[in-house]
């Protein structure tokens, strides 16, 4: 089976259906205790709505495997980020730190919204493409990109320190320790 990776930004409707698709096939509520502490998962469940009103805002990061949207990181702004109870929290706990002596909130940044490879993917340095791509589209607007990882999700922890992210601190929300990991695009 010869695999065709496109890596791109979300352009119409179709693209958000297939995230949203990729997304509720990987939730931890979908997959269970086991396959999720071996495969990874995602946490949150954003309706197509608010998938739709986050792509209108700036276009997200896609993997598409011929017509298959077949892994994504989404791309949120802090203005999207505040219509959603784990994001705005998130963006209120970020803006509590300092990072290199500087208070967080005078930061320009965007957030990861969520991030996911489907499983016959894995393993094709697909996050790592997404993350690249994030980067070249998304740098000179934004000098930061950060998001947060829930810890019982190690294989995510490992792929964004791999990618380039750092921890900057924690927060805890619904009854879970997430690192909140920023990526400086400053550096060279």
């Amino acid at each position: 089976m010869v695999i065709m990776v496109t890596i791109k930004r979300v352009s119409d409707g179709n693209e958000v259906l297939g995230i949203k698709e990729l997304q509720t096939a990987n939730l931890r509520s979908t997959l269970g205790d086991e396959e999720s502490e071996k495969e990874g998962f995602v946490t949150a469940q954003y309706t197509v709505e608010f998938l739709e009103e986050m792509n209108q805002a700036e276009p997200s990061v896609i993997a598409k495997d011929g017509d298959r949207v077949v892994g994504y990181a989404l791309v949120t702004t802090r203005e999207i980020a505040q219509k959603h109870d784990l994001m705005r929290d998130l963006c209120d706990k970020i803006n509590r730190h300092s990072f290199h002596g500087k208070d967080m909130s005078t930061f320009n940044y965007i957030l990861v919204g969520q991030l996911c490879v489907a499983k016959s993917h894995r393993g094709l340095g697909l996050v790592q493409k997404m993350y690249d791509f994030y980067r070249k589209e998304l740098s000179s607007k934004y000098p930061y990109c950060l998001t947060d990882v829930d810890e019982r999700n190690p294989r995510s922890i490992k792929a964004h320190l791999k990618s380039g992210f750092e921890v900057l601190g924690t927060l805890h929300f619904g009854g879970n320790k997430w690192q909140i990991v920023i990526w400086d695009w400053n550096k060279g």
